[in-house]
């Protein structure tokens, strides 16, 4: 098999991951591959990541929209993408925890605002997070201009933290409809695929303690501080999710809201 005249580019190598390689540029991908080791590696790295986050969280799915987030979404003022929605209706049932020492100075946040925060940010975690092309709309790379853009979105400054001290690397981020205001949306990754991302938004709140939530698939942590509403979506050991937290915490509590 002889390599292809034209060279195959990034995108298309993720387009044969996901299936979506016109079929002319299949058998030049195919000879790409077979001449580029590297790449090769590449691309099985990919779609071992996209098959354990497909059979991970594809089943949220199939769970049917409870009507009562019908109706809210009908008569909500910004666009909501509630594939997730389910989450609402179990959110009661959760496992709540309390506040961590480094952050028990806060009040208690009120049902309503740990509810609207959570929801939305495990709605948003779940939906992108089996995303392996397209995650992100401003890649990691950029992370000046992603804190920038955001930060003018959002009304306060956002900084993405430095996690590789936790194992995690900065993917990218992306702006979403939040409670009550625009959210700014990090996602981050590490080297097993496991990825966590951490949702804020305006919050009508000044500081609470941290509260977990566990649905037993995903966990959350959320905080407010200086009237920003934070959530840190992962795996549900909540271990390490304060691990992360805690970096999160520090970092963003230097930059101010």
């Amino acid at each position: 098999m002889t390599e292809p005249r034209i060279p195959v580019t990034e995108d298309e190598l993720h387009a044969y991951v996901d299936g979506e390689l016109p079929a002319e540029r299949q058998a030049d991908v195919d000879a790409w591959l077979a001449a580029h080791p590297a790449d090769a590696e590449r691309v099985a790295s990919w779609r071992a990541m996209a098959e354990a986050l497909h059979a991970r969280y594809d089943r949220v799915l199939d769970e049917p929209v409870p009507p009562r987030l019908q109706l809210d979404r009908l008569s909500a003022p910004l666009p909501r993408r509630w594939i997730g929605g389910a989450i609402a209706a179990t959110l009661a049932a959760f496992i709540v925890g309390g506040g961590a020492g480094w952050l028990a100075r806060g009040a208690a946040a009120t049902p309503s605002t740990f509810r609207s925060f959570t929801v939305d940010a495990l709605d948003a975690h779940r939906l992108y997070v089996v995303e392996v092309r397209h995650p992100v709309e401003v890649e990691g790379s950029e992370r000046a201009h992603l804190q920038q853009w955001l930060s003018k979105r959002v009304g306060y400054a956002v900084k993405a933290p430095e996690l590789e001290g936790t194992g995690l690397k900065l993917v990218g981020g992306r702006l979403l409809p939040g409670p009550d205001a625009p959210a700014a949306f990090l996602m981050y990754e590490g080297a097993s695929g496991e990825r966590f991302t951490l949702y804020s938004s305006r919050a009508k709140t000044d500081a609470t303690q941290m509260r977990y939530a566990s649905d037993q698939r995903d966990g959350a942590l959320f905080w407010a501080d200086r009237g920003v509403g934070y959530v840190l979506s992962g795996p549900t050991d909540k271990e390490r999710l304060s691990q992360v937290a805690k970096q999160v915490y520090d970092q963003t509590e230097k930059t101010g809201g």
